[in-house]
């Protein structure tokens, strides 16, 4: 999953930008307010913006109010001072869609931000599920019949864009960014490699990834073999 992480404390970017890629996060990084419009300019799609407040050359809250006059609708999680209450109730009151506190645990930040993604993708309440594989977005992990599966980070992050539009074809542009957000030097099969790798721990299970010819790829519950009574 793609976020945007608008934050100017560069040791608090690097220590957060590990925990969250660990997690199957990948995100893109802005220090200020003009960096974070440039970015929402180019159309980029992301699942999630984290906005700290006490940005350098802008408030937080600028940047948000034009995020919603232009009609742009991603989720945004504000982080805010402990104390700053005014600001979170002027934020929730201009669109935002939730706020942590600082300092906060890695752990709450994901589970607010999972739970946004979710929302926003028409998931509202409890894990995400296509036939026996199931995303559990507390703990952040993946099981087929409640047996845990080890992903890379990439691994991860292309089975979390799939599992969100199970029985949709993803396109292979839109999954390539999800897995490689900030390597303009991918090659265009780098993507079959991952798959390649997270279709061999699906195998024995009752979900595949297809490809679907023009369209990118699938995840969907493999049809059950008939029975020939003959």
């Amino acid at each position: 999953m793609r976020l945007l992480l608008v934050e100017d404390d560069q040791d608090m970017v690097a220590w957060l930008s590990r925990a969250l890629k660990q997690s199957g996060f990948v995100a893109d990084h802005a220090p200020d307010a003009a960096t974070a419009e440039g970015l929402l300019a180019t159309g980029t799609r992301y699942d999630a913006i984290v906005l700290d407040l006490g940005l350098p050359d802008k408030h937080g809250l600028q940047v948000l109010k034009r995020m919603r006059d232009r009609g742009e609708r991603t989720p945004v999680l504000l982080l805010t001072a402990q104390a700053a209450l005014t600001d979170r109730v002027r934020g929730l009151n201009m669109g935002a869609d939730d706020f942590v506190a600082k300092p906060f645990q890695v752990p709450e930040l994901e589970a607010r931000l999972t739970a946004l993604i979710r929302r926003s993708n028409g998931y509202a309440h409890g894990r995400l599920q296509c036939g026996s594989l199931a995303y559990d977005p507390e703990s952040r992990a993946f099981t087929i019949d409640d047996q845990l599966i080890a992903l890379t980070p990439r691994e991860h992050a292309a089975l979390s864009a799939l599992l969100m539009r199970a029985g949709s074809p993803v396109q292979k542009s839109h999954l390539s960014g999800k897995v490689f957000p900030n390597s303009s030097n991918v090659g265009p099969d780098a993507i079959e490699l991952v798959l390649h790798r997270v279709r061999r721990k699906l195998v024995g299970s009752d979900v595949r990834i297809v490809t679907v010819r023009g369209l990118g790829y699938m995840l969907e519950k493999a049809p059950v073999p008939e029975i020939d009574d003959a």
